[in-house]
């Protein structure tokens, strides 16, 4: 999760994100959450900048923050969020929810910083229901190798220096070894490639295989 027992990087990603929602990032959202529909549940909200991009066919959204201080601020945007948002303590390797009863989940910039990213996804993998959707928007490791080994040496002080996160992580190949179908997946840069370990990005869906409802 975003910041999980970081204070301080906490408020600076706060500012930071509501600065990056006036980018192309606010787009990102938009696509990321389109068409959703159902109870959804977005793991690692931090200060819940995904609600207001909610579209009107969620009838809930449940959204798990760790951060105390991101959580704080997840619930106030909850107040104006256009949909139903309950705001919860929780982590993403142990989430407070039954087996299938979630039609959806998302991860915005948050499996980088998971402490295991691997029981995350399972726990994702868990609650979303057979036929249910994972929706994900990640930055990842370089699909070149001069830049993955780049990013795997910068991996050394990056997580102590943002939050936890990290910027080798292979999201996609997790993704698709918990079980999900990848469904749509799109690879880009955000900003600049040279000096910026974190510029690869995915945005995608993947599927919980089996019978829906």
């Amino acid at each position: 999760m975003k910041a999980s027992h970081h204070p301080i990087f906490a408020r600076f990603y706060t500012r930071l994100s509501r600065a990056m929602e006036r980018t192309e990032i606010a787009g990102h959202r938009d696509e990321l959450l389109d068409d959703l529909a159902g109870l959804v549940l977005e793991v690692g909200a931090g200060n819940g900048m995904n609600f207001a991009h909610l579209p009107a066919g969620v009838t809930k959204l449940i959204a798990i923050e760790p951060e105390p201080y991101l959580r704080g601020q997840a619930v106030e945007a909850a107040a104006r969020a256009p949909v139903a948002v309950a705001v919860l303590a929780g982590v993403a390797e142990r989430l407070p929810l039954d087996d299938a009863s979630v039609d959806a989940g998302v991860v915005s910039l948050a499996l980088c910083s998971v402490l295991d990213q691997r029981a995350a996804l399972a726990e994702l993998h868990r609650v979303i229901r057979p036929g249910g959707e994972l929706r994900f928007y990640e930055h990842v490791r370089a699909e070149t190798p001069a830049q993955a080994r780049f990013q795997r040496g910068v991996d050394v002080v990056w997580p102590l220096l943002a939050g936890g996160c990290h910027t080798a992580r292979d999201t996609p190949r997790a993704i698709e070894d918990a079980g999900f179908v990848p469904l749509q997946v799109r690879r880009f840069d955000l900003g600049p490639r040279f000096a910026n370990p974190a510029a690869p990005h995915v945005l995608g869906r993947a599927g919980r295989p089996g019978m829906g409802p």
